[in-house]
C-alpha cells in the first residue's frame, strides 16, 4: 500500500514540508509506503486544452507531471498540502494538478485523498476547498480529520507550534491509512462499485 505526497511550496523545508512530514511519519507508522515530490519549485506550464493527452495517453508537455503518472497509478492515495497565496493554491501546483488529473487516463476511483493547507493565518478553508474538487470529480474518497485540513505558521518552523494543526496532520493520516486498508479488503471481498456508461450532458444544446 503506497500514497503518493505532493509538496506544493517552493520552499522545501517551510512550514508546508513541517505539517507534511508530520503526515509522511505518520503513514510510515502504520505500515503505508510513501512517495514524497517537492514541486513547487518546478517551472511546470499550465494546461492548453490541445486534446492530445486523448491520443497520447499522457501530457505533451513531457516534464514532472509525466513522471509523476505512473507513480500516482499504483498509488492508493494521494496528498497535496499548499501554501495560500491569496485564499488560494500555489499557481504551479494547480498547474500540476490540472494536467496530472486530465492527461492520465486510468480511473482514480477508490484512491483515497486529502489536502492540507499553510498560511499566516487566512484563506486556508477556500484553498481547501480548491484542493478538494481534484478528488471529488475523480470518484476519491476524502478523507476528514478532525478540524479543517490546515497548519499555521508564517517564519520557517512556526507550524511546529500549531499543536492542533499538527495533531490533526496525524489524525488524517490515520484515518486514511485506515481506509486505505479498508478499501483494500473491501474490493477482496466485493470488487468496486458498478458504473454505469458515463452521460455527458453540456448546459446548452
Amino acid at each position: 500500500m503506497k500514497v503518493l505526497i505532493l509538496n506544493g511550496s517552493p520552499r522545501k523545508n517551510g512550514n508546508t514540508a513541517l505539517a507534511l512530514s508530520e503526515v509522511r511519519k505518520t503513514f510510515v507508522e502504520e505500515g503505508i509506503e510513501v512517495e514524497y515530490f517537492d514541486v513547487g519549485h518546478l517551472a511546470v506550464r499550465g494546461c492548453i486544452a490541445c486534446g492530445r493527452c486523448g491520443e497520447l495517453e499522457k501530457c505533451v508537455f513531457d516534464d514532472i507531471v509525466n513522471t509523476l503518472a505512473p507513480i500516482f497509478r499504483e498509488c492508493d492515495g494521494l496528498v497535496v498540502g499548499s501554501p495560500v497565496y491569496y485564499a488560494s493554491a500555489n499557481a504551479t501546483l494547480i498547474a500540476l494538478l490540472d494536467r496530472l488529473f486530465y492527461s492520465t487516463p486510468y480511473s482514480k476511483e477508490m484512491k483515497v485523498g486529502f489536502a492540507i493547507t499553510v498560511a499566516r493565518r487566512g484563506g486556508t478553508s477556500a484553498t481547501f476547498d480548491e484542493l478538494n474538487k481534484y478528488f471529488t470529480i475523480s470518484g476519491m474518497p476524502v478523507v476528514s480529520g478532525q478540524y479543517w485540513n490546515s497548519v499555521h505558521g508564517m517564519l520557517p518552523g512556526e507550524a511546529s507550534a500549531d499543536e492542533e494543526g499538527m495533531q490533526n496532520m496525524r489524525t488524517l493520516a490515520r484515518n486514511a491509512a485506515f481506509l486505505i486498508k479498508s478499501i483494500r479488503l473491501g474490493k477482496e471481498a466485493y470488487g468496486t462499485p458498478v458504473r454505469e456508461a458515463r452521460k455527458r450532458t453540456n448546459f446548452i444544446r
